[in-house]
């Protein structure tokens, strides 16, 4: 098997595996005015609810969004995606 044909498995573990150090929450749980809770991310976001979502699903989210796009910089450029994207580049 030719580098051009190699799995990309390993790359991608590996991505998934950044993405998941990278976004874990930090410290505790900070109790607002109104009902509204926060917490930190490690990469400097704070995750807080809202009216119609819970701390756990903001992170849930925020957690599933970095794993996204983790594995997208490193997926093949042909790969077939629920979001279509262009070869030359990747989601932001």
């Amino acid at each position: 098997m030719s580098d051009s044909q190699a799995p990309v498995s390993a790359a991608m573990h590996r991505a998934k595996a950044d993405a998941r150090a990278a976004h874990v929450t930090v410290g505790q749980v900070r109790h607002l005015q109104g009902g509204r809770v926060e917490i930190d991310c490690s990469c400097g976001m704070v995750l807080t609810n809202g009216p119609d979502w819970s701390l756990d699903e903001h992170i849930r989210l925020h957690r599933a969004e970095a794993r996204y796009l983790a594995l997208s910089k490193v997926a093949p450029a042909g790969m077939p995606r629920l979001i279509a994207v262009d070869a030359r580049r990747v989601p932001r």
